[in-house]
């Protein structure tokens, strides 16, 4: 047992706690206080991530009772994977808030609830706390996407509540049919009671079809994404490179973990249709996604529709239920979370400096803030699958995957939506680069005239090298990944 795993979910939770408190006394300690609990989050998962892949899949059992009567919380290859990519975004994006007027310390506390209950959904193995911890990423992220204080933000932070709402609401309902099911919640023991209760029974059936149809909500898969696009375009630039980071990725990780831990690669081979239905369902999300962000001017929501695509091409990945499909979409997961970021990050400095928020207004920008757009730019070129950055490596290994399955349509959907992709983010590089009127002497000022790099652009600078150095290092993290699969996949 590790007493790391509670300490990761409880640490941000009680933070979050402490910083209403101080706050009453001091209104700016909200910072400092999100700043010690991030970082000392950070150390929680590199902790756990080294147990994880030096002995293998760690467990604790909360008041030391064991499951399915208690409740369990499990660290394997993935959650651990999904997890250090939480602790350090978090940290990471916290020094975009620095100096925000509008960010106040309950800004701060709901940051870090939101951090806390992500790191919640990715620890524990019981699927009704997931449910709970869902719905404290939620509603911190409802209030996070409103803290814009515009009449624009709060309503998209109630159209992400309503629909959000749903995708719980079925999710929960879920849940209740599979513990009527089984009798149990724990995730390993539902495995096996699933099994016995028949993959086909109408029961298993029910379950399977709302606690997916909740998580795609969630993810925000094309037809039920609707809440992501204005949420992400409305937000602050802090807030939308957070949720865009982490929020549809916990989800992501959601539903690989119910797949893969509670109804198991069985219930494919028992129910082929089920996962007929979720693979095209994916494919659909992945092309309907791509051609939304051709359609978009707002850079926002372009990046938004981006990743319907991307999400759908992960859970395709997952869906696909072989190592190299997997393997390709728990990279692409991670990776993804690291260029979307590190896109809204750069995409709020060039806001902040120039104004631009659209695409004709990034004519010229290159001179302007020739770093700014430069991160865009290799950013963006990494999301199209440009080699060695991470964005190649997770498509090449779904391709992959898919080609072994026989599933020739995710091999021809990952080709056009590359293909389309491209066209979005070649359209802005086209306008940042190639329609510039004076590229002279302003191109040799830094950003803004500044002589420095800020701690906002660094951000963007530092997710250029984390998606190169992921690229370059993904055949390593997937012999860490090994034991994992070889677990998932019952060999």
């Amino acid at each position: 047992m590790s007493e790391l795993l509670p300490l990761a979910i409880v640490l941000p939770i009680v933070a979050s706690a402490a910083a209403v408190i101080v706050g009453r006394v001091r209104e700016e300690s909200g910072w400092y206080l999100a700043l010690i609990g991030t970082a000392v989050q950070v150390v929680l998962a590199i902790g756990i991530a080294t147990q994880v892949f030096g002995d293998g899949r760690i467990t604790h059992h909360l008041a030391g009772f064991p499951p399915p009567q208690g409740i369990q919380l499990v660290a394997d290859g993935l959650s651990a994977a999904v997890l250090s990519v939480v602790a350090v975004v978090g940290f990471v994006v916290l020094g975009y808030t620095r100096g925000s007027e509008t960010h106040r310390t309950a800004f701060y506390a709901g940051y870090l609830l939101l951090v806390g209950g992500l790191a919640g959904v990715t620890l524990t193995g019981d699927l009704f706390n997931m449910y709970v911890f869902l719905e404290i990423t939620g509603l911190a992220a409802y209030a996070l996407v409103a803290s814009a204080n515009t009449g624009r933000s709060a309503l998209a932070g109630l159209r992400y509540l309503i629909i959000g709402t749903i995708g719980a609401s079925l999710f929960l309902l879920g849940v209740g049919y599979a513990f009527v099911a089984t009798g149990t919640l724990n995730m390993m023991d539902l495995s096996a009671e699933l099994a016995a209760a028949g993959y086909r029974s109408r029961l298993v059936l029910a379950s399977f079809a709302l606690i997916v149809t909740g998580l795609a909500i969630k993810i925000a898969l094309f037809p039920v994404h609707t809440w992501q696009p204005e949420a992400y375009a409305s937000a602050p630039d802090s807030v939308s490179t957070l949720i865009s980071a982490l929020v549809s990725t916990a989800a992501a990780y959601a539903i690989a973990r119910i797949l893969y831990s509670v109804y198991t690669v069985e219930f494919f081979t028992a129910v082929p249709t089920a996962q007929d239905l979720l693979v095209y369902a994916a494919a659909l999300s992945v092309l309907a996604g791509s051609v939304l962000a051709v359609l978009q001017s707002e850079i926002k929501r372009m990046l938004a529709y981006s990743s319907v695509s991307q999400f759908g091409l992960v859970v395709a990945a997952f869906a696909l239920a072989n190592q190299t499909a997997f393997l390709g979409g728990t990279i692409h997961l991670v990776g993804h979370a690291v260029m979307k970021g590190g896109l809204f990050a750069a995409a709020g400095v060039i806001a902040i400096r120039t104004g631009a928020r659209t695409v004709d207004e990034y004519a010229d920008l290159a001179a302007e803030a020739p770093i700014a757009t430069g991160t865009f730019a290799v950013l963006g070129l990494a999301l199209v699958g440009v080699p060695p950055a991470v964005g190649f490596v997770g498509k090449w290994y779904i391709a992959l995957g898919a080609v072994a399955e026989g599933v020739w349509i995710i091999a021809a959907v990952i080709l056009l939506s590359t293909l389309l992709t491209l066209a979005y983010f070649a359209r802005v590089i086209e306008r940042m680069y190639f329609g510039m009127d004076v590229p002279g002497e302003t191109a040799a000022v830094a950003d803004g005239g500044r002589p420095t790099i800020s701690p906002k652009l660094a951000i963007a600078v530092a997710a250029v090298v984390a998606v190169i150095v992921m690229g370059l290092g993904a055949t390593w993290f997937a012999s860490l990944l090994e034991p994992t699969m070889e677990f998932l996949f019952g060999l």
